[in-house]
């Protein structure tokens, strides 16, 4: 789907996928996968999360992570109306 982004996880990085775009920032050593998400709000992320084996609410922010990146959160999230998980 052309307007849905994508995130997983990796050893220690989160990884979030939007078009040819793929921004990896470091996560707790603890997180096993991420299981769901709960809602997705212009680059604010509620999302369920395995933690040392039990499932927790979780929430990740992408808009300090995109500035830092030197990319423009405006720009970047304005197409996205969906995100959800994908573990190849």
């Amino acid at each position: 789907m052309q307007n849905e982004a994508i995130l997983s996880n990796d050893e220690r990085f989160t990884v979030f996928t939007f078009q040819n775009k793929v921004i990896r920032f470091k996560t707790s050593p603890r997180l096993e996968r991420y299981t769901k998400i709960v809602e997705w709000d212009n680059g604010y992320i509620v999302v369920m999360a395995i933690y040392n084996g039990k499932e927790t609410e979780d929430y990740i922010d992408l808009i300090p992570i995109l500035e830092n990146l030197c990319i423009e959160p405006e720009s970047f999230l304005k197409n996205i109306r969906k995100v959800r998980i994908k573990y190849d």
